[in-house]
């Protein structure tokens, strides 16, 4: 049996993935996959995930360059969440940080909790 068969898509076919950096423990992302998506980052040992608001197929850093090169891909005992264990290249946010959980609630409002790596436009280039 495959594993394929032990997880648990939803309707549209998806699968949460928490993207976490293997050497700290810090969870970096989440992201959704589709089959195709979870297939193509274990051949190729990058990750590649499923766009819900552009419906597209996208590999990590294609534009900004900030890849992220599997080292483990484990899934939870309900089958419907996978844990991607990764070394991170540049900032994991597309806003320039290295996690996207750079936002910390205090008291109903918020404070960054981490240094600003890059901005965007440093990232991708004026629009």
């Amino acid at each position: 049996m495959s594993f394929y068969d032990k997880l648990k898509f939803n309707a549209d076919g998806l699968i949460p993935a928490i993207i976490q950096e293997q050497s700290t423990g810090r969870v970096l992302m989440m992201a959704w996959m589709n089959r195709a998506s979870l297939e193509t980052t274990i051949a190729t040992g990058k990750t590649h995930f499923w766009s819900r608001s552009r419906q597209k197929f996208w590999m990590k850093g294609e534009s900004s360059g900030h890849t992220q090169a599997v080292k483990d891909v484990a899934f939870d005992c309900d089958g419907d969440t996978l844990l991607i264990q990764v070394e991170q290249i540049g900032a994991a946010c597309h806003e320039g940080y290295q996690s996207c959980f750079f936002r910390s609630v205090k008291e109903s409002k918020f404070e960054v909790t981490e240094p600003q790596l890059e901005t965007p436009e440093q990232i991708y280039g004026k629009k």
